[in-house]
């Protein structure tokens, strides 16, 4: 399953602005429910701080791919955000992270949910696009390079 046919263009967040990880959460997650207003906000933050529990989904190199299969969904959802400033996510290599995508799945898509999150993981991989994604001046920019750089993987 490719990027372009979850991400949407509102589910972009160019510049989200976040002093912790609780924090940037609550609004990642204020973000997804403006956009898809079927997704329980309280439901969905408790499912995301319970994952977080398990162990960080702050991978390191400035990344953070947080994810929660939830009931009430039949499509995934994945929003990206950039925090320019980054925060402490507990990631792996102890750094701040500026780079986020979140992934909801449907409580029963274990399969997809980790399809989804082996394509994320994999683009991330590349360091200047990572770059290009801090440099990037719009959502239009930051989308059309999602998209763009997910298609050219295989």
């Amino acid at each position: 399953m490719k990027l372009k046919e979850i991400l949407q263009y509102d589910d972009v967040i160019p510049n989200i602005d976040a002093d912790n990880k609780k924090d940037i959460l609550e609004k990642l997650v204020q973000s997804v429910t403006e956009v898809h207003p079927n997704v329980d906000y309280k439901n969905l933050l408790k499912f995301l701080f319970e994952r977080e529990q398990l162990g960080t989904t702050g991978l390191g190199d400035g990344i953070a791919i947080p994810h929660a299969k939830i009931s009430g969904i039949t499509q995934p959802i994945v929003t990206f955000a950039r925090c320019a400033n980054g925060v402490d996510f507990d990631a792996l290599d102890e750094k701040p992270s500026y780079i986020f995508f979140l992934l909801i799945a449907p409580e029963q898509a274990s399969g997809i949910h980790l399809q989804i999150l082996v394509r994320i993981a994999k683009i991330l991989k590349n360091s200047a696009f990572r770059s290009k994604l801090m440099e990037s001046k719009s959502r239009d920019e930051l989308y059309k390079l999602i998209i763009e750089t997910d298609e050219g993987e295989p």
